[in-house]
């Protein structure tokens, strides 16, 4: 257990405690604390619970993080509700009512499967937390509408949370600091502990998931209470439920990421992008009468991508992917009703898509916390795939294992892809030059085809995908700029010169791009290639002389190509093998881009991968592994075959042979009476570090099985040996044995200190990577002569992170003793 479940308790207590104060006030007079402060101070500990959220306990980390970010969103909506009050934006008590009674009205409802769950799985503390802050919430849209209850007794029900929420805090924290010493009663959770934790047979899991689907029920719930007669009427105050469950599920999507989760934190992008579309369409009568319309063609491509997600889905969970097919009818409703986005049609749905949310939560919550588990099709999936040879579904804890071995993300390509067909369609419409802000464009230009693709640009920079990253964050920024200039109202009938200087330098940039991908894939290259033609119109807009109807073709097969490129993600992310392939680079030059296809890459950081390598060495394979320092190319000392693969590879230059790398001076015990007393203390002093010394070849050599590899390393006089100061490379030696090192670069070519740099330059030579992302170092190892050790004098071949004045001062210490 650690402190951070009492840190989300402590929140929950803390701003209980204020709506508490708050709420206690004699009928008619003024609250006790003003409504722009409670809104200040709830927007704090709505960011505290966030953290609590995030950095979870371990043993709860399902429930703890549901409740936690569930909280801090209902509680950041609200509190920019009660600024919004405050500042006098909302008229009367009535504004009020309808502003809160959305949220308010979800929130109980939304709390009620982690009470649930709670229950079922014996976490009192956390059910009872969310049971009581349900109670409270109910209590408060009650007395919105009847205000004879009371607003005391909404005082004393979130006194009632505070004091929960304190009292297992306060036994958490005691627990903690006195060890176990001091307990009060029912906050002893090490007694309640299961000898099994639930553990899923499909690999990694995402904790994250209920939460996000709990966001997805705040957006259906305000446009489903103006159905069910809650509120009176959609306007501007119902906006921050919405931008506040859009920037959450932004957040919900990133950490869907981070738990390899590739499928739902698309999905969850997909529905940020309506949160923000709501909101807009809320906050658009505020300066304009008119109802704002969505455009059709944009938002039955969008239920098109929704539907190919819930068929990806469906093929992991099968309830999952029938949940997203509501989303498919949302689409489809508001593509009926274009300018009925507030009509009973598309409101309907949206009470389809709040039940869905909350059954679907309740089924990821049960299985993420129980032992036992809800059935979700997922076995007869699998079952139904087992025979076909063409579609295998990826399996095993590896299912989504980082291309480079080091990064904590999975591939978020897919929803890169997508925001770009959102984003090229969204552009193929007009819009009205009188009120180009009528047109629902906006959100899906700037939060698709902007924010999002930041997001994937950054997710593909994490993973080492530098081109990649910097061809979705150049064309997120053109999408934000172009969206809000052309349909935020500043692009007029006037063109400038500014603009047409910074759409040339997006073309310039962006023909850099189309150049790089050449070396990448086919499919790269016409993705890149067809953005041009989308810039080339911008740029012939700017000028006057835009042709009538190429800004739409051109839009119109970027968007075609991106769809592809968004089938192929999914595709080489759902099943083994390029169902959908990319395609091979345009141009191959001699290493770059051959590694990636042709050796493994396997993370430093799993004892599998490192057992995984040592077979392919015993096998008479070479490898490229980290060190203490720099990259390295290694091959077993007894496989001579594989040991003239690594001299032929690296064209291995007579002035810079081999050496040799052991784990341990007790490799060398049966040979120690061939070395002479001052070199082997020697040794022994130096090692392990970044030092390779140069002793006299000798018969020494055959104790450590060299036979035939000896004449590739060293000189006919001397050899190099060295035992590093890395446990990933001393156990990897402890499992194959004595080993042949040399640089991981062309002779006379930089060290490489990054796996990435492993395959561009030897990626086509060498059958895996031990990847372990940059090198600690950027300097080689220090090598020194000791052939004339017992002379009294070394000498230096190189000097590299070990100083010459150390190794020096050691030989002369050893020289005294």
């Amino acid at each position: 257990e650690s402190l951070h479940s009492c840190f989300g308790l402590l929140g929950i207590s803390a701003g209980s405690l204020l709506l508490a104060v708050h709420f206690y006030s004699s009928p008619g007079a003024a609250p006790l604390i003003p409504s722009t402060a409670l809104g200040i101070l709830l927007l704090i500990f709505s960011a505290l619970l966030a953290y609590a959220g995030i950095r979870r306990s371990l043993r709860n980390s399902s429930l703890l993080l549901s409740l936690c970010l569930t909280i801090s969103m209902f509680w950041c909506g609200y509190g920019v509700t009660f600024i919004l009050a405050g500042q006098g934006v909302l008229g009367d008590a009535s504004d009020l009512r309808d502003a809160v009674g959305p949220g308010l009205a979800t929130f109980p409802v939304a709390l009620l499967p982690v009470a649930l769950v709670g229950f079922l799985c014996r976490e009192p503390i956390l059910a009872l937390i969310a049971a009581a802050t349900s109670l409270a919430s109910a209590h408060d849209v009650a007395l919105r509408h009847r205000p004879t209850l009371g607003s005391s007794a909404v005082a004393c029900n979130y006194l009632l949370v505070s004091l929960l929420g304190g009292y297992f805090a306060l036994g958490r924290i005691l627990c903690f600091l006195s060890k176990g010493k001091i307990i009060l009663p029912g906050t002893d959770v090490a007694k309640r502990k299961d000898p099994e934790q639930p553990q899923s047979s499909g690999g990694s899991t995402n904790p994250f998931a209920a939460t996000g689907l709990l966001l997805n029920m705040v957006s259906a719930g305000v446009f489903g209470c103006r159905l069910l007669g809650i509120t009176s009427k959609l306007f501007l105050g119902q906006v921050p439920w919405l931008w506040a469950a859009g920037i959450y599920q932004l957040g919900i999507c990133i950490l869907s990421y981070r738990a390899m989760d590739v499928l739902m934190a698309t999905s969850f992008g997909f529905t940020s992008i309506l949160k923000f579309a709501g909101g807009y369409c809320l906050l658009y009568p505020t300066w304009q009468p008119q109802e704002p319309s969505f455009p059709t063609p944009f938002l039955v491509v969008f239920s098109i991508l929704f539907a190919v997600l819930a068929l990806f889905l469906a093929l992991r969970s099968p309830v999952d992917g029938l949940y997203l097919l509501v989303y498919v009818a949302s689409c489809i409703a508001l593509a009926c009703h274009p300018k009925g986005f507030f009509e009973a049609g598309p409101q309907g749905v949206a009470m389809a898509v709040f039940v869905a949310s909350a059954l679907t939560a309740l089924i990821h919550l049960y299985n993420g916390t129980a032992s036992a588990k809800i059935p979700t099709g997922q076995g007869a999936v699998k079952a139904l795939l087992a025979h076909n040879t063409f579609l295998k579904l990826r399996e095993g804890p590896d299912l989504h294992a980082p291309s480079l071995g080091y990064s904590k993300y999975g591939e978020a390509e897919a929803l890169a892809y997508a925001c770009s067909v959102l984003a090229s369609f969204a552009l193929t419409m007009p819009g009205d030059p009188q009120a180009p802000l009528a047109t629902v464009v906006i959100p899906w230009v700037v939060v698709a085809g902007g924010i999002l693709k930041l997001l994937g640009g950054s997710v593909a920079f994490a993973r080492g995908k530098t081109l990649e990253s910097s061809a979705f964050i150049l064309y997120a920024v053109l999408w934000i700029i172009w969206g809000f200039t052309r349909y935020g109202g500043l692009h007029g009938t006037i063109r400038t010169f500014h603009a047409t200087v910074g759409i040339v330098a997006f073309m310039l940039f962006n023909g850099f791009i189309v150049f790089c991908t050449l070396f990448l894939s086919i499919t790269w290259f016409f993705y890149s290639f067809t953005f041009m033609l989308v810039a080339v119109s911008f740029f012939l807009d700017a000028i006057h002389v835009l042709p009538a109807g190429y800004d739409l073709a051109a839009t119109l097969i970027f968007g075609l190509v991106s769809f592809y490129c968004f089938l192929s993600a999914l595709a080489n992310s759902t099943f083994e093998g390029p169902c959908l392939p990319m395609g091979g680079p345009v141009v191959q030059l001699g290493g770059v881009g051959g590694g990636t296809s042709k050796c493994l890459h396997l993370p430093a950081r799993k004892a599998s991968s490192v057992r995984r390598i040592a077979d392919i060495l015993k096998d008479g394979g070479t490898c490229g592994i980290p060190t203490d320092t720099v990259y390295v190319l290694v091959a077993a000392c007894n496989r001579p075959d594989a040991v003239e693969k690594a001299h032929r590879s690296k064209r291995q230059a007579q002035d810079r042979p081999m050496s040799l790398w052991i784990s341990n001076l007790k490799q060398l015990e049966p040979a120690k009476h061939l070395f002479t007393p001052l070199l082997w203390d020697f040794m022994e002093a130096a090692w392990p570090s970044p030092i390779s010394l140069v002793v006299p070849r000798g018969e020494w050599l055959d104790f450590l099985g060299m036979k035939d590899s000896a004449k590739y390393v060293g000189t006919p006089q001397s050899i190099a040996i060295r035992v590093p100061d890395c446990s990933v490379t001393t156990h990897l030696i402890d499992l194959v044995g004595p080993i042949v090192v040399t640089s991981a670069n062309p002779t006379g070519e930089a060290d490489t200190t990054h796996h990435n740099q492993v395959y561009a330059k030897l990626g086509d030579q060498v059958d895996a990577v031990l990847c372990d992302g940059p090198s600690p170092e950027n300097i080689a190892s220090t090598v020194v002569d000791c052939t004339k050790i017992d002379s009294g004098s070394i000498g230096f071949f190189r000097v590299g992170i070990i100083p010459k004045s150390q190794v020096t001062f050691l030989c002369i210490a050893l020289l005294v003793l």
